[in-house]
């Protein structure tokens, strides 16, 4: 890819999306530049472990720039934004990573003849393993959008979506990590006090894990149906899924993914 790209914000995620884009070499190491708000010995860890250029100055790198990547945490991007429309130009292309920031808020700010793409990866793009969703605003060109797409499928898979369905897939996807390791957490804690040792539970746990998402990606069949497939009457798979039911495991995860689908509201409506 023959686009330099500029990240402004240098997080967990942003340094995911760093991580793959290089090990790819979607584009080479000295076309990707950072820079973020205050942190500098984080910015000194980025350009060390990766090779990348790290800026103090975000003129330049906006002046230097072909693709902009939003990534500072959500409570800084209307400063941001309300900076980088002083310095974008219409050859940018402006892409987001933050929960609850709208493709609206985004075109409002910087103009709608501005290309602004909406996206929202996970923290797994750090293995090549994220499930990126992507929406397009109203002035981004079929080739923009397929640059787009380019850069996210070096860290995983991609989905175009519609914009509305952004919330509850903040939920599912970007945040959904978050929530299997705390099963996970859960599960190798009730190992633990039943006598057996961590590190034995976490490995058992970790290729568990594995094994369930790769059954569900080469399957081609449904998760209710994978569940019924391994759940003998009677057995210790029915006992322990009897105990889930009874406690209400599907209404807590309901409102496990509603909860963090409400805040991507909140964020977008500017709630604190």
């Amino acid at each position: 890819m023959d686009k330099t790209i500029a990240f402004f914000g240098a997080g967990n995620l942003a340094e995911a999306i760093i991580a793959g884009i290089t090990r790819t070499n979607v584009v080479t190491k000295e076309q990707v530049l950072v820079a973020n708000r205050s942190d500098k010995a984080r910015l000194d860890l980025i350009a060390e472990k990766y090779g990348v250029t790290c800026k103090r100055s975000k003129e330049e790198m906006v002046q230097e720039a072909d693709i902009i990547i939003l990534a500072m945490k959500p409570k800084d991007a209307g400063d941001y934004l309300n900076w980088l429309k002083d310095y974008i130009k219409p050859h940018h292309i402006v892409i987001s990573v933050i929960a609850g920031l709208s493709i609206e808020q985004m075109e409002k700010t910087l103009g709608e003849d501005i290309p602004v793409i909406r996206t929202m990866p996970n923290t797994s793009a750090l293995i090549g393993q994220s499930a990126t969703a992507i929406s397009k605003g109203s002035n981004v060109e079929p080739s923009q959008l397929y640059l787009a797409e380019e850069l996210f499928q070096t860290v995983g898979t991609t989905k175009i979506v519609d914009e509305a369905h952004m919330h509850t897939i903040t939920a599912i996807a970007g945040s959904g990590p978050a929530f299997f390791y705390y099963m996970v957490e859960a599960m190798e804690n009730a190992a633990v006090e039943a006598g057996l040792d961590r590190d034995t539970a976490l490995e058992l746990l970790t290729q568990t894990v594995i094994g369930a998402g790769k059954m569900l990606e080469s399957s081609g069949e449904d998760p209710e149906q994978l569940r019924i497939n391994i759940t003998s009457p009677s057995g210790t798979t029915e006992a322990g899924l009897n105990q889930l039911m009874e406690n209400g495991f599907d209404k807590v995860i309901k409102a496990c993914v509603e909860g963090a689908r409400k805040r991507s509201v909140e964020i977008t409506n500017g709630q604190k």
